[in-house]
C-alpha cells in the first residue's frame, strides 16, 4: 500500500527500525562489483545451503525474526580482501571467503559463536589477526557519512533504508522547510561539489531556483570515467536510495519535477539496483505525483552513457542526455540558467547527492563540524596503485595524504619508498612524497599543482617513472578529448608526442631546455584556451611532474637514462656471472633467443637480439639478471 502521508511514513520507518533492532545476528555478504566478480554471490548461496543443513534458520527480510538475517550488501570498501562476510553484532569480518568456507562459518560462528581465525584479516605490520572492522586500521581511520550504509544494509531493501534513517532528510524538507530554507541549510553546511570542481552546492541551487523556466531538471552525474576510480559506482550499487533521496531534496529546493541519472553503461550492477530502487519508490508513492500528499511531484529516469570521459563535463553531459553528441558548449549561459532542453538544470555528482539526506536530518552544523574551514565534510577516495590495502575510503577533509597511505592503506607495497600520489584522476596532478603531509582539501591540493577531482588516488613508488606516468595519463586524455576545440585537440596530441619521444630516447642532450620549455608552453596555452574543463586540466599531470620531478625529465633527455628503470628503450639486461648457475631457464623463456651458454656455466645476453621484455629477470631464481639504465 502506497505511503501517502507523513504519519504513514513515520509508522513505516519506526516499524522497520523495530524489526532491525530485533535481529539477533546479521550476516552481510559483500555484493559490490569487485566481490561479485570474485564469487561472493556463490558464497551467499553456499551460506544459505549450509545453514539449512545445520538447522540454522535464516531470513532475508527484516520483518522475519529467525536465527540470523542475511543480506547481500553493497561494497564494504576493503576490495583487496574480498569476498568479505561481516557478521554482527559479533563484529567478525571474514576475508577472501570461498564457497568451501561456508560450512565452517555456519558451524563455528552461526551455531557456536566461535571465530574462524584463518579467515580473519592479518595486519601486515603486527602480523596479528584482527577480528572485527573496528580493529582493522583500514576502517578505523575512516569517517563514513556518504558510505555509512555501503556494506551495512541490503541496497535493494527499502525497509533496510528506513531502518537506517532513510528519507528523514526529505521528510524534514517537505514538512518543516521551505525550498529557500533547504538551500540555506545546504549553503550553511559548506557542502561543495564532489565531482571535482568544488563549487558550493547550495549556491548552484540558488541560481537554479531564481532562474525562470517552464520546467526545471535535476541531473545526477554518475559518469565516473577516471582510470581506477569507483567511488560513484559503489555508492549507486550500495546505497541507491540515498542518491534518489538527494535528487528529490534538490528537486524540491529548485522546483524541478524531473530528474535524470546519467550513468555509464559499463556499470550494469549499479543500473540494475537503481532501476529497482526507482521502481520501489514509485510503488510506495515516494516518487511520482503528489509525494506524501504535499503536492510535490518528482520522477527519475536513468540515462545510460557510452563511457565518454568528456561527458563528465556538465554541458557535454547535458548534450548526451538530450540525445546529441557528448561535447561541451561555451558558458555562459550556465546550466543553472539554461541546461537540459534549454531549461534551468542543476547537475550534482553521486557523492554530493548522497550527503544531502544526512545534512538535512542532522543539520548543517553537524556536517560542517567535519573538515577544514574552506572544505567541509568528508571525501570518498578510491585508493589504488602501489599500496598494501586498496579499496574505497572516506575521510574527513583535512586528513593528510600520509595518513591515508600509511595508516589506512597500510603503507607502500613491499616496503618501498613512496614517490608520489596522483590525485584527481588523469586531469589531476602528482603530489610528491615531500608534500605527503599536506591536508587534503580543495585549496591545498591546488597549491601543489593537483586537484581533488572525483576522488581517484593512485599511489606510486620508487619504481614508477614519472615521465611515463605523465605519458600514460596524457594518452588517456588525448583519446578522450572530443576534438571540438583546437587547443585541447592539438595541445594534448602535441604533449603526448613529446612525452613519447622523451620515453623513447629520441631527443639529444642539447635539446633539453627546448623540449621542456615547449612542454610548459603548450600546457599553459591548452589550459588558457580550451573550451571545457577536460582541456583546461589536461596538462596537469605533465606540469605537476615537471614541477616536482624535473630531474627525471632531465635524466631521460640529457643522460638517456630512466632513473626508475621503467622505460624500455633505456634498459639493458645483463647476467651476473657470479650469480648465474647455468640452469638455462632464462634461455628457455627468452622469446628472442638472445641468451646463450652451456649448462652449469654463466650465460650471456646478446644485446643486439634482446627485445627487453624482461622474461629473463622474471624467471631467474637466483637474481642473476641485472637491469641497468
Amino acid at each position: 500500500m502506497p505511503i501517502t502521508t507523513a504519519e504513514q511514513l513515520k509508522t513505516r520507518r519506526q516499524q522497520a527500525k523495530s524489526n532491525d533492532q530485533a535481529v539477533k545476528r546479521r550476516v552481510l555478504v559483500c555484493a559490490g562489483t569487485g566481490c561479485v566478480a570474485n564469487g561472493s554471490l556463490k558464497v551467499f548461496d553456499a551460506l544459505e545451503d549450509e545453514a539449512k543443513k545445520a538447522g540454522v534458520t535464516v531470513s532475508f527480510e527484516l520483518d522475519k525474526h529467525e536465527d540470523a538475517y542475511m543480506a547481500a550488501s553493497g561494497c564494504h570498501g576493503f576490495c583487496q580482501m574480498g569476498p568479505l562476510v561481516h557478521i554482527l553484532p559479533d563484529d567478525i569480518l571474514y576475508t577472501k571467503v570461498k564457497v568451501d568456507d561456508a560450512a565452517e562459518i555456519v558451524e563455528e560462528t552461526l551455531k557456536s559463536g566461535n571465530v574462524v581465525e584463518r579467515l580473519l584479516y592479518v595486519d601486515p605490520k603486527s602480523q596479528q589477526p584482527k577480528k572485527g572492522r573496528n580493529d582493522i586500521p583500514f576502517y578505523a581511520g575512516q569517517t563514513r557519512i556518504a558510505l555509512k550504509r555501503c556494506g551495512e544494509v541490503d541496497p535493494e531493501s527499502l525497509d533496510a533504508y528506513f531502518a537506517s534513517g532513510g528519507l528523514e532528510g526529505l521528510e524534514k524538507a517537505l514538512f518543516e522547510m521551505t525550498p529557500d530554507r533547504v538551500i540555506e541549510e545546504v549553503l550553511n553546511s559548506g557542502l561543495r561539489g564532489r565531482g571535482g570542481g568544488g563549487f558550493p552546492t547550495g549556491l548552484k541551487w540558488k541560481f537554479a531556483r531564481q532562474a525562470k523556466g517552464d520546467h526545471k531538471y535535476v541531473i545526477c552525474n554518475g559518469d565516473e570515467g577516471d582510470p581506477g576510480a569507483f567511488m560513484d559506482r559503489s555508492l549507486m550499487e550500495g546505497d541507491p536510495f540515498s542518491v534518489l533521496e538527494g535528487m528529490a531534496i534538490a528537486a524540491y529546493a529548485i522546483d524541478a519535477t524531473k530528474g535524470y541519472i546519467y550513468v555509464r553503461q559499463e556499470y550494469p550492477l549499479a543500473i540494475k539496483r537503481l532501476e529497482k530502487a526507482i521502481a520501489t519508490l514509485r510503488e510506495e508513492g515516494l516518487l511520482g505525483e503528489n509525494i506524501l500528499g504535499t503536492g510535490f511531484a518528482f520522477d527519475v529516469i536513468i540515462k545510460m552513457g557510452a563511457g565518454a570521459f568528456v561527458c563528465g563535463e556538465e554541458t557535454a553531459l547535458i548534450h548526451s542526455v538530450e540525445g546529441k553528441r557528448g561535447e561541451p558548449r561555451p558558458r555562459p549561459p550556465f546550466p543553472a540558467q539554461s541546461g537540459a532542453f534549454g531549461m534551468p538544470t542543476i547537475i550534482n555528482n553521486v557523492e554530493t547527492l548522497s550527503n544531502l539526506g544526512s545534512i538535512l536530518s542532522k543539520g548543517a552544523d553537524w556536517f560542517a563540524s567535519f573538515g577544514t574551514e574552506s572544505s567541509k565534510g568528508t571525501k570518498v577516495f578510491a585508493l589504488t596503485g602501489k599500496i598494501n590495502s586498496t579499496g574505497l575510503v572516506e575521510v574527513a577533509m583535512g586528513t593528510t595524504i600520509r595518513k591515508i597511505v600509511e595508516d589506512i592503506g597500510g603503507g607502500v607495497l613491499n616496503g618501498k619508498e613512496l614517490k608520489g600520489v596522483q590525485m584527481g584522476g588523469p586531469s589531476g596532478g602528482c603530489v610528491p612524497a615531500s608534500h605527503a603531509d599536506i591536508e587534503i582539501d580543495f585549496e591545498s591540493l591546488k597549491s601543489v599543482g593537483a586537484m581533488m577531482g572525483s576522488g581517484g588516488m593512485v599511489v606510486m613508488d620508487e619504481d614508477n617513472c614519472m615521465v611515463d606516468v605523465a605519458k600514460f595519463f596524457m594518452d588517456f586524455i588525448q583519446r578522450e578529448s572530443c576534438g571540438k576545440c583546437v587547443p585541447c585537440r592539438i595541445g594534448t596530441k602535441r604533449m603526448l608526442g613529446i612525452l613519447t619521444n622523451i620515453c623513447e630516447g629520441k631527443y639529444k642532450p642539447e635539446q633539453l631546455d627546448e623540449v621542456i620549455a615547449k612542454l610548459e608552453d603548450i600546457g599553459t596555452v591548452t589550459i588558457d584556451a580550451s573550451l571545457c574543463g577536460l582541456g583546461q586540466t589536461a596538462p596537469n599531470p605533465v606540469l605537476s611532474t615537471l614541477r616536482w620531478f624535473r630531474h627525471e625529465y632531465e635524466a631521460h633527455i640529457r643522460d638517456h637514462r630512466c632513473p626508475a628503470k621503467a622505460c624500455k628503450p633505456f634498459l639493458r639486461y645483463a647476467i651476473d656471472p657470479d650469480k648465474c648457475r647455468g640452469c638455462s631457464l632464462c634461455a628457455k623463456r627468452c622469446p628472442a633467443n638472445a641468451i646463450t651458454g652451456e649448462k652449469k656455466k654463466p650465460h650471456v645476453i646478446d644485446q643486439d637480439k634482446c627485445v627487453m621484455c624482461g622474461a629473463c629477470a622474471t624467471n631467474c631464481k637466483f637474481e642473476a639478471v641485472i637491469i641497468t639504465s
